[in-house]
């Protein structure tokens, strides 16, 4: 729910808002360029001053998983492609579309492939060995929860609700910078050297929700109370919150399946990638506080 190379990148963190993606097609193509991941890889490759288009089913052409009758023509002429899966690479099916990509991307003549990967997820996996498989050179960013959940996402209206009731909530896991993971693809899209690993991404820590709670305490000032539910009572909660079927599924099986101690350890992408440490979770909250995300 979100989910670590050799080689260095400077940090990259640009200033102005998302630029304008021009829709036609570009040596560098990002599928899903409106996500937490793809518009930041999508900037850092702009400020490098890299041609990049997005591919979503709103883009011209436009790009649809369920339908694959223009993937072709979406994919003429792009050279480096960074890969996100909607809704998660954990879902049936997955690997299904990931493998038509794939030959999709062969016949083009694709030359790179990062695809952003799910810690813990054995459909996710499934797709990252297609892709390692391919011929065509390619890197696994491999993540799990984002820290940006907490800020870009239905939990932020959680976390200002006061109470945060969540199974699981003992477990620890090691949150990561939407930013780090962009700066991963993106070193991973221009640099050499990057080819068939696997960058297991986490934060620096793990942190339980209630370790999250204080944080955010001391942070925003604001009290959040964590309360571990049952998985029928987390399940009643989301229905009751009105999410679709399809997204009261993926969060019941990321909280009660993928968040259930499998993730509890650190990995060390973001440092093997880029040669410096990952953003910690106190200094993302710190950030998006004072960009006015917790009101």
């Amino acid at each position: 729910m979100g989910s670590v190379r050799l080689g260095v990148m400077k940090t990259i963190t640009p200033s102005q808002p998302t630029p304008n993606v021009n829709s036609a097609t570009s040596p560098f193509l990002v599928i899903g360029g409106s996500g937490k991941t793809g518009r930041r890889v999508i900037e850092r490759l702009k400020a490098l001053g890299h041609e990049v288009s997005s591919a979503s089913r709103s883009s011209s052409p436009g790009f649809d998983w369920n339908d694959d009758a223009n993937w072709s023509e979406v994919l003429a002429g792009v050279k480096a492609l960074y890969v996100t899966y909607h809704p998660d690479l954990s879902v049936p099916g997955a690997s299904d579309h990931i493998r038509a990509l794939l030959a999709v991307a062969k016949a083009q003549g694709v030359e790179r492939i990062v695809l952003l990967s799910g810690r813990g997820e054995e459909e996710a996996q499934l797709c990252e060995r297609l892709v390692l498989n391919s011929s065509i050179p390619a890197t696994i960013v491999r993540c799990g929860w984002f820290n940006q959940n907490f800020s870009e996402s239905f939990f932020r209206d959680l976390l200002m609700s006061g109470t945060l009731a969540v199974p699981n909530a003992h477990v620890g896991e090691g949150y990561v910078d939407a930013d780090d993971i962009a700066d991963v693809a993106t070193t991973a899209l221009t640099e050499e050297g990057h080819e068939g690993q696997i960058y297991q991404l986490t934060g620096p820590e793990l942190l339980t929700f209630r370790d999250v709670a204080a944080i955010f305490h001391e942070v925003t000032g604001h009290e959040l109370n964590v309360v571990d539910v049952s998985r029928e009572e987390f399940v009643e909660g989301l229905v009751a919150a009105q999410l679709p079927e399809g997204m009261v599924q993926l969060v019941d099986y990321l909280f009660n399946e993928v968040l259930e101690g499998r993730n509890a350890s650190l990995g060390d992408g973001v440092l093997r990638a880029l040669g410096r440490p990952p953003r910690d979770f106190r200094s993302f909250l710190q950030k998006a506080h004072l960009a006015g995300a917790f009101g």
